[in-house]
């Protein structure tokens, strides 16, 4: 049960994070386009200052939860790594109940009346004078609130599980960091010149 919860959850953010990785595309696109019209033609855009901020919020908000069900933020990991299992839940468990649904959760509640304010005076940007909308933008804070704690939830499900069968379930896998790879080739590769002599 708690398998199914779990990766249900992992497939929202998911689902959420690869719709928004397009943003990454829209940013480079635009910023290329600005590059070229501002400096070959010496006629830059009122919307590509806009545009940057806007896409990266987007990509930034949006991509948090996939990130966290990929185990990809940041942690100073130098003394957990080495640690068996079943403590690292424990750790991570504390830490989560601590720290980040607290922190979560501010963020959700104050996210909330700045996305709802920005919303109710149809805020525009004020940095072009193309007037381009930014209450969707702020809109995405609670979402991504939200999507965080849903996500958080599902780690706490992961760590619970670790405690119980005293290895971590497996994760969902679309990306791998480079550093795995490269320690898998290595270890191949010491595999292959054992073997061969």
């Amino acid at each position: 049960m708690i398998s199914r919860i779990t990766y249900a959850i992992d497939q929202v953010s998911k689902s959420i994070g690869h719709a928004f990785s397009w943003c990454g595309l829209m940013l480079v696109l635009g910023t290329c386009y600005e590059v070229v019209v501002r400096y070959v033609f010496n006629d830059p855009t009122a919307w590509a200052f806009d545009l940057s901020y806007l896409m990266y919020g987007a990509l930034f908000f949006m991509a948090g939860a996939y990130t966290l069900s990929r185990g990809g933020h940041v942690r100073a990991d130098m003394f957990y790594r080495l640690w068996p299992e079943r403590v690292q839940a424990s750790v991570e468990l504390v830490l989560f109940i601590v720290f980040f649904f607290p922190g979560i959760t501010a963020l959700l509640i104050a996210g909330w009346g700045y996305g709802t304010e920005s919303l109710r005076i149809r805020e525009v940007s004020v940095n072009s004078p193309a007037g381009i909308p930014i209450w969707p933008m702020k809109m995405m804070i609670p979402v991504c609130g939200a999507l965080m704690l849903l996500q958080g939830f599902a780690e706490v499900l992961r760590c619970i599980q670790c405690l119980k069968q005293g290895s971590w379930p497996s994760r969902l896998h679309d990306v791998e960091e480079l550093e795995a790879q490269l320690l898998e080739e290595a270890a191949r590769k010491r595999a292959a010149g054992q073997g061969a002599s």
